[in-house]
């Protein structure tokens, strides 16, 4: 009889919480609780552990005469899942003096089946990069979970396949081997709707190519059948393939959501909800506050179809994420910050009829009012590329080959973009990745514009009334232009290219 404590871990957020587990052994009537603020998950954990316990070849908490007590501090800090099971089964032993452990700079992760094998947890891959700066050095995980595991550095993680098998490594009976690291694996395709597929629409085609080279958010208009669902999945096929950094980052962000199919993400993800899709599931929320389909979007490309159909909330709720990249999520038991730096793609149809300009659209004054009043003008200011979506010529769809280049050329140009934006923010030390990320002091300190091109969007701001944040992305899509051109300053072609993707749709 006695006292034991072991080391575990949580999300809060996508932020690493470490939990001291806590065990205490004493004699009296048979009682097992659990103290520490858990949740339905953790109150049930007393079964499943007392189960795994016997079913591995040791007596059960409940079959002696004994109070047990396990404590998860810090006790105001509430718990949730049932990751913490593996660690309670082994403080359990320890204070038990079944077996013989230094639990220092040691993590145990795991949910424990009644008969003691370890479940597959979500949220692995975040825990494990972050337990490192925390002073751990030895984590034990579910085996299910090495794949996901292999992106971690600087860490050793031995994957559990049963609590057996964790007590016989512990004793020197079992050796169990570390996990290796892994190298990010070279995408062989990339799947997708092929651009070379897609006949006409040259300018929308090229606006997407601006889009994906600097990172800025685009809004498509026209009739139905016009393609733009079409061209919006074509776009994740001209996206570069995600760096370590990102991959990891993306790949933890997916687990902690328990949507990650498999191990790893190399690909910018693509999230494309429906319009009825509500307020949290698109923002992100709930009591303990998971990611939203902003956050999943993370790194790839938020597609919203039918965008005046999202309810108003859900719109306006994007201001933020637009600007800054982040989503705040504040509740009562706390506040929780995602990260949200996607590319926004948005389609509407020009009127709600669609038959837009063409002659026979149906609508009147105050329903085509009521439709475009439904996105706000903050909203429309964030969008930085504006495309019109038009009919193809039926001899154009009939054509058996088409002269389109493919994805894969496209994508180049793009990686090749994206680079020289990546060495331009080196050489001046800002900490950004794309045009569309710079502030108006990063423009000013690293963005070289022609007198003749400066005139031109001097006079264009007002003439069209922008505002200061429709200046400054004008200058980053021509930026972004002259990136695609290998200009090293922005000239007078760039900026007229720039300013004919920001004339309204509708007007």
């Amino acid at each position: 009889m006695g006292i034991a404590k072991v080391y575990s871990a949580q999300l809060t957020g996508l932020q690493c919480e470490t939990v001291t587990v806590e065990v205490d052994i004493s004699n009296g009537l048979n009682s097992f609780s659990i103290v520490g603020l858990g949740d339905r998950a953790i109150d049930e954990a007393k079964d499943r552990i007392s189960a795994a316990i016997k079913n591995s070849g040791f007596q059960s908490p409940k079959q002696k005469n004994q109070k047990v007590v396990i404590s998860l501090a810090p006790a105001d800090m509430r718990k949730e899942g049932p990751s913490f099971d593996l660690a309670m089964a082994v403080a359990y032993l320890l204070a038990a003096e079944e077996i013989d452990l230094d639990p220092e700079d040691k993590i145990f992760l795991g949910e424990l089946s009644l008969e003691g094998n370890v479940r597959r947890i979500a949220g692995i891959l975040p825990m494990l990069c972050q337990l490192p700066a925390k002073g751990y050095r030895e984590v034990y995980i579910p085996e299910s979970n090495a794949t996901e595991a292999q992106l971690a550095r600087n860490i050793s993680i031995l994957p559990t396949k049963s609590l057996d098998q964790l007590v016989q490594h512990i004793c020197g009976d079992v050796q169990m081997d570390t996990l290796k690291p892994i190298e990010l694996p070279i995408v062989e395709s990339v799947s997708g709707v092929d651009m070379q597929t897609i006949r006409g629409n040259g300018i929308a085609k090229r606006g997407l190519e601006i889009a994906a080279a600097g990172a800025h958010n685009v809004l498509m208009s026209g009739p139905p059948g016009t393609g733009k669902t079409m061209l919006a999945n074509s776009f994740s096929t001209i996206l570069p393939d995600l760096s370590y950094e990102h991959s990891v980052e993306v790949t933890g962000i997916h687990s902690a959501a328990r949507v990650l199919v498999s191990g790893l993400l190399r690909r910018p993800p693509f999230r494309a909800p429906h319009h009825t899709a509500s307020y949290p599931s698109i923002v992100g929320g709930g009591a303990f506050p998971k990611p939203g389909e902003i956050t999943l979007a993370h790194r790839g490309v938020l597609f919203l179809d039918e965008f005046p159909e999202f309810d108003r909330d859900v719109i306006e709720a994007l201001r933020q994420p637009l600007e800054d990249h982040i989503v705040t999520i504040s509740r009562a038991k706390g506040t929780v910050t995602f990260p949200a730096q996607c590319i926004l793609i948005a389609a509407m149809n020009p009127c709600p009829c669609g038959k837009g300009k063409d002659g026979s659209c149906i609508c009147s004054e105050k329903t085509l009012q009521s439709y475009r009043h439904r996105i706000s003008g903050p909203i429309m200011d964030r969008i930085d590329v504006w495309l019109n979506v038009n009919k193809i010529d039926y001899e154009r769809l009939a054509e058996k080959h088409s002269i389109s280049e493919s994805s894969e050329t496209i994508r180049s140009r793009v990686t090749a973009a994206r680079k020289i934006q990546r060495c331009r923010f080196e050489a001046y030390k800002i900490d950004k990745h794309y045009n569309s990320e710079m502030s108006a002091s990063d423009i000013e300190k690293c963005v070289e514009i022609s007198d003749q091109a400066r005139g031109i969007v001097m006079t264009s701001a007002q003439r069209f009334g922008l505002s200061g944040r429709g200046f400054h992305r004008i200058i980053k899509v021509a930026r972004t232009i002259a990136d695609l051109a290998k200009s090293e300053r922005i000239e007078k072609e760039h900026i007229l290219e720039a300013l004919q993707y920001r004339t309204k749709l509708y007007e």
